[in-house]
């Protein structure tokens, strides 16, 4: 087993433990901890496997804004449940060990990073592969989008709604 295949599968099991820990969270805070932590591995593995933009994009665009505008849903929906001040210590220990392997994971590919190729990385400069993406998959990009705001829409109205019914309109 070489390297790089004993740290891609160190990577897929924390992809795979932070994912399953992120549908089975009662609390949507750290479902989407867990679930940033999952999106990190997967940069990690894009990284590792010769593709440094789209870990850029993963970090950038699903780490960054996505689960900014989930944690804005949530706030929004203010979603009460039965929560402790306190987080209790059987809930920050996963939490924290993969996020210690994540980041030593990080620390060794940013090492390790002149020492050997272990693919041949596809070359296309950023510009050209937006121009690619923007020509061939429009269409795609506006369904997306379009679903974005539709759910943000959504997201108001409810909170709108139960505000009012708190108020007694």
């Amino acid at each position: 087993m070489t390297l790089y295949s004993f740290i891609f599968y160190i990577l897929a099991a924390v992809i795979l433990l932070s994912t399953g820990w992120a549908i089975t969270r009662r609390n949507l805070v750290h479902a989407v901890i867990y679930l940033v932590i999952s999106f990190f591995g997967s940069a990690m593995l894009f990284y590792l496997m010769g593709a440094p933009l789209l870990a850029a994009l993963e970090v950038i665009i699903y780490a960054g804004a996505i689960m900014i505008l989930f944690l804005f849903i949530i706030m929004m929906l203010r979603v009460e449940g039965i929560e402790e001040r306190l987080f209790p210590l059987k809930q920050w220990l996963p939490a924290m060990g993969l996020g210690f392997i994540s980041f030593q994971v990080c620390i060794f590919l940013l090492i390790s990073a002149g020492s050997e190729e272990p693919l041949k990385a596809a070359m296309a400069e950023p510009a050209i592969f937006g121009h690619f993406l923007f020509r061939q998959h429009w269409l795609s990009i506006e369904i997306v989008s379009m679903l974005l705001l539709i759910a943000l829409i959504g997201v108001l109205h409810l909170g709108m709604e139960k505000k009012r019914k708190e108020s007694g309109e």
